[in-house]
């Protein structure tokens, strides 16, 4: 058996944690600025419709009583692995997904802890207990059905699905609530008459996959309750990133170029702490009518860099051409390697003296903003660089 654990509203119940005048009351964190969107609400807040990724200016209007805070990710990376802390007492084998979620699986872990109810109750108590936190558990025989569970009485709901129960469980089960069915493909199966996920054994594979792609071979193993991932201990890191909606929108490529400065460069100081090194740079524009767009490059030599990726994020958005002013612009790297002491080799100019430079400055940065804050020092502009 595999558990869901899904923290309640979690930044929120963090807040409400830490000032408890703010019980009772509306609290949504989330950027200040007009443009930038909410990050998470209680419960409190969505009884008026609130939700994660709505427009800060829109839940203003429909909450206006509400308390608006700027997120703490210090304080909630803190709390996060406190939690993981917490589950991995009950099996070593706990996957986080997010800083508010992970799975959990108990398989064996019966004779220590008691049955699947009194371990999800177990593990419920000791974070409320230590924490002064809520979350809602689902327990499932795969990853799959245990996500879908823990959603399914929330705040502080616990869900189990039995072996035995869960044909009966997918018979009734929503399509919509599958994960990866979002709006399009809800669309689509809604024409093809799927209501529930059982409802996708009327068609034969064959045809699913025409219409959904590969996403076509997993419907039809979800609808037969089979999922077959594995809870994994530790999650590598696929990628890191940085973004920022603009005050304003803007398609001034100085304007652009600046945020890609702060951007790669905080980028650089996250690879270097976690001592890997990436291949792939790309950057992401989402235009003033939410269209998305991102450009890639893979370079020859893997880099932890700061300059490096400056460079190669200010060659990708040079080369972009705008058809529409931008409203969000963000920096990424992946397709890593371990390795810090490996020498980075500039493709462009085989300078290993001018690459060691580099390094050390970057060394030198990242010493400095570790004790001082990271506005204490800035890079010059990357205007006229090239």
């Amino acid at each position: 058996m595999i558990l869901h654990v899904d923290m309640d509203a979690f930044y929120a119940s963090v807040e409400e944690l830490d000032n408890p005048q703010l019980k009772g009351r509306c609290v949504i964190v989330g950027g200040q600025s007009k443009r930038s969107v909410v990050s998470a609400a209680n419960y409190a807040a969505r009884r008026f419709g609130v939700h994660s990724a709505m427009p800060v200016f829109q839940a203003r209007k429909i909450c206006p009583e509400a308390v608006f805070l700027p997120p703490r990710m210090s304080r909630y990376k803190e709390l996060s692995s406190k939690i993981m802390s917490i589950l991995r007492e009950f099996s070593p084998l706990v996957e986080p997904v997010s800083i508010d979620e992970a799975y959990i699986d108990i398989t064996g872990c019966e004779k220590l802890f008691g049955g699947v109810r009194e371990i999800a109750l177990r593990i419920k108590e000791r974070i409320k207990k230590r924490l002064g936190l809520t979350c809602s558990l689902g327990a499932a025989p795969n990853k799959f059905l245990a996500k879908i569970a823990s959603d399914m009485d929330k705040p502080d709901g616990l869900t189990i699905i039995m072996p035995e129960d869960v044909d009966q469980f997918i018979e009734s089960l929503p399509i919509h609530k599958v994960p990866g069915v979002g709006k399009n493909t809800h669309d689509k199966l809604k024409l093809m008459g799927v209501k529930t996920l059982r409802d996708v054994n009327k068609y034969p594979e064959g045809v699913l996959v025409r219409r959904f792609g590969a996403f076509g071979h997993r419907l039809v193993k979800l609808a037969d309750g089979i999922d077959r991932s594995v809870v994994t201990p530790v999650s590598e890191t696929k990628s890191v990133s940085a973004e920022e909606t603009l005050p304003g929108d803007t398609e001034d490529k100085n304007v652009l170029g600046k945020y890609i400065l702060k951007q790669s460069e905080k980028i650089g100081r996250e690879l270097r702490k976690l001592g890997i090194k990436a291949r792939t740079i790309n950057v992401k524009i989402k235009h003033s009518d939410f269209k998305q767009v991102t450009r890639s490059v893979t370079i020859k030599e893997p880099t932890q860099s700061s300059e490096v990726i400056i460079r190669e994020a200010s060659q990708l958005l040079e080369n972009y051409r705008m058809s529409d002013k931008a409203r969000l612009i963000g920096v990424g790297v992946s397709n890593f390697v371990s390795g810090v002491e490996q020498i980075q080799t500039d493709i462009f100019e085989q300078d290993n003296t001018k690459n060691s430079n580099w390094q050390k400055l970057d060394k030198a940065i990242d010493t400095i903003t570790d004790k001082f804050g990271t506005d204490v020092i800035k890079r010059a502009s990357l205007k006229g660089r090239k």
